[in-house]
């Protein structure tokens, strides 16, 4: 039975330069990709949804060629991922492996829920002070001090 489902199994061609996110919670690959405008580098981009864990049950996976991850936007990642695992991959090789953590602020990449604070109407570049607190991350905004669960933030600016 096993050997028959390894005949069936159909694998990614690996990655020679770029980067893989791995151990995304499943449901979250889309927001990642508008995220950090994968779709927009021309770049081609593997894709998984929901394929399956034994550390999760389900996981998204992406694969992004000739993009190199920094460990800053790795902190930015774990905002949304804070279990996934970013490899930056040269010549085939996992060259190294980035360490997620919250970052303190996250600028320009979110936009603020409040439809009445000064980002909505101005062209002001969007800033947060980050917290966690028993695992809920949480999202203070620079210009209208309201505070928002991660969930809150739907749209990415």
């Amino acid at each position: 039975m096993e050997n028959a489902m390894m005949e069936h199994t159909l694998k990614v061609e690996a990655l020679a330069n770029g980067t893989v996110i791995d151990h995304i919670p499943a449901g979250q690959g889309r927001r990642i990709l508008k995220l950090f405008r994968m779709s927009e580098s021309g770049e081609r981009i593997y894709i998984g949804f929901n394929l399956p864990s034994r550390r999760t049950g389900k996981k998204d996976l992406i694969k992004v060629e000739n993009i190199t991850f920094t460990p800053a936007q790795a902190n930015q990642l774990a905002l949304f991922a804070p279990n996934a695992t970013v490899n930056v991959i040269e010549n085939f090789k996992v060259k190294e492996k980035l360490t997620l953590g919250v970052p303190d602020t996250v600028d320009g990449m979110l936009t603020c829920p409040n439809s009445n604070c000064i980002t909505a109407t101005e062209p002001v570049e969007t800033s947060f002070r980050v917290s966690e607190k028993e695992g809920e991350v949480r999202l203070k905004c620079k210009y209208c001090e309201k505070t928002f669960a991660r969930d809150a933030f739907a749209q990415l600016r």
